[in-house]
């Protein structure tokens, strides 16, 4: 949600992560005619509020959208031209289950010339059907019933989802605002224990907007060697910067073989509906297992729509810069707004990253109402 608001949910350690050891007896739960449970391990997996919201706004007209983080330009014309020859040939047949083979060779030149990730081989990249796909593929590949993920706190909701729906645990670490929505990083390792498996990042961050430094990552990547944990890297909104720089942790010596960054096409190139997104995945075991959950998900990601990512990777690269610009104009002109005209009913920094307000509400504060 563009103006994000609500504190996040408190996470527990327990509960959620449960393993069935053994037969099952078969409960009867008189309101329904089948056994449970029953796949019962999904009702601890939140549904989104903004995709409850999103889904009301198609009831109103002309409504005016703060429902999910989508922006309101366009496509490049690369893209929507790609797309439109893709069709005209007749490429709308399947496709190889991990992407089409030139969409990888960008996608692979991409993260070694710009993120300086060392990805060698395309054969490390695999495309998946945007980034929430991503993240539940890599959750599926990596975790075991039980195992506890370090997620920062407030997330975005999906994270701690798709971590619940592979049956993991999601651990929330704080972000403090005062050090602009960053970790406590002795608070990040003393969360850690024998059953912590992945550290998932998030920067620049959903909601908050907060930007990981190079210092950060450094410390995070030793912790991450030294306590033997996996770390995935959602770098979602790694083109709309405005304060600092963006730094792939997997760039970092030595971190590549731990870390599976995560993309997507949705805020970089305006294409988040079409649904394109990617990882890469060094580790060969891995991969694999990657790959399983890619097939019986997906089979393959749409046809025309890599084609479209392949117009977006070939043509010029400058809409990105002009977003980015476009954001940071409307990021100063909310927050001199919120300034001038909301006392101290609203209070926040500007964010250093991505394109949300995440404002404080004054506690005391009342609309009049009963």
């Amino acid at each position: 949600m563009p103006v994000g608001t609500a504190k996040a949910a408190p996470y527990v350690r327990s509960g959620v992560g449960h393993r069935f050891s053994g037969a099952t007896p078969a409960i009867r739960d008189p309101q329904f005619w089948y056994a449970s449970p029953m796949a019962v391990y999904l009702d601890s997996v939140p549904f989104s509020g903004i995709t409850r919201i999103r889904d009301m706004m198609y009831s109103v007209a002309d409504p005016f959208r703060l429902d999910q983080g989508d922006v309101s330009f366009d496509a490049p014309d690369t893209v929507k031209s790609a797309m439109t020859r893709a069709i005209a040939e007749n490429k709308s047949h399947y496709l190889q289950t991990t992407g089409v083979p030139r969409l990888r060779e960008l996608i692979a030149a991409k993260l070694r010339d710009k993120n300086g990730i060392p990805v060698d081989d395309p054969e490390d990249v695999l495309v998946t059907n945007g980034g929430i796909h991503a993240l539940y593929m890599i959750c599926r590949a990596l975790l075991e019933a039980g195992d506890e993920v370090l997620v920062p706190d407030p997330a975005w909701p999906p994270a701690s989802g798709n971590i619940l729906a592979a049956r993991g645990v999601p651990v929330g670490c704080r972000l403090y605002e005062a050090s602009g929505w960053r970790y406590d990083l002795d608070e990040v390792e003393s969360n850690i224990n024998s059953k912590t498996r992945v550290l998932y990042l998030n920067s620049p961050s959903n909601p908050t907007g907060g930007v990981l430094t190079r210092s950060d990552l450094e410390r995070l990547a030793a912790i991450a060697r030294e306590r033997d944990l996996w770390v995935i890297s959602d770098e979602a909104y790694e083109d709309v910067v405005f304060d600092g720089e963006h730094v792939s942790i997997a760039s970092l010596p030595g971190m590549y073989e731990r870390t599976i960054p995560l993309y997507t096409f949705s805020k970089s190139y305006a294409m988040t509906g079409l649904r394109l997104g990617y990882v890469a995945i060094k580790d060969p075991k891995i991969r694999d297992r990657a790959k399983k959950i890619l097939f019986h998900t997906t089979s393959s990601v749409a046809s025309v729509v890599q084609f479209g990512g392949i117009g977006a990777l070939e043509g010029p690269q400058d809409c990105i810069e002009k977003f980015r610009v476009e954001l940071q104009t409307r990021r100063d002109l909310f927050y001199s707004g919120l300034g001038e005209l909301a006392g101290d009913m609203f209070s926040g920094k500007p964010p250093a990253g991505a394109f949300y307000a995440f404002v404080r509400i004054d506690p005391g504060w009342s609309d009049g109402g009963p």
